[in-house]
């Protein structure tokens, strides 16, 4: 079981990861959208493609650009379409 915390605050937790560069990609509906909350920061990968990010917000404390996922991957990265991933910070264990 992977969980990602912050804060102490679970943030999303799942067996089903997948894992891409190191990086645990959860299940959109394993994450707690509530936590959450859109950012405008965007990056681009040369073979997943564009990436949407997210504030991680707990108890009035933010976490800029601590997490990401990609609403459009090119097909490379297709397994990963909107699941999130996490940086900054936010421990990731598994």
């Amino acid at each position: 079981m992977a969980t990602a915390s912050w804060n102490g605050a679970v943030i999303a937790q799942s067996e089903e990861t997948i894992i891409v560069e190191g990086n645990h990609y959860f299940p959109p509906e394993s994450v707690d959208p509530a936590l959450l909350k859109a950012s405008r920061q965007h990056t681009r990968c040369p073979w997943k493609g564009t990436a949407d990010y997210y504030d991680v917000v707990v108890d009035g404390s933010v976490n800029k650009g601590a997490a990401w996922f990609y609403p459009s991957p090119k097909p490379a990265a297709s397994d990963i379409k909107n699941y999130v991933a996490f940086w900054r910070g936010v421990n990731v264990k598994s």
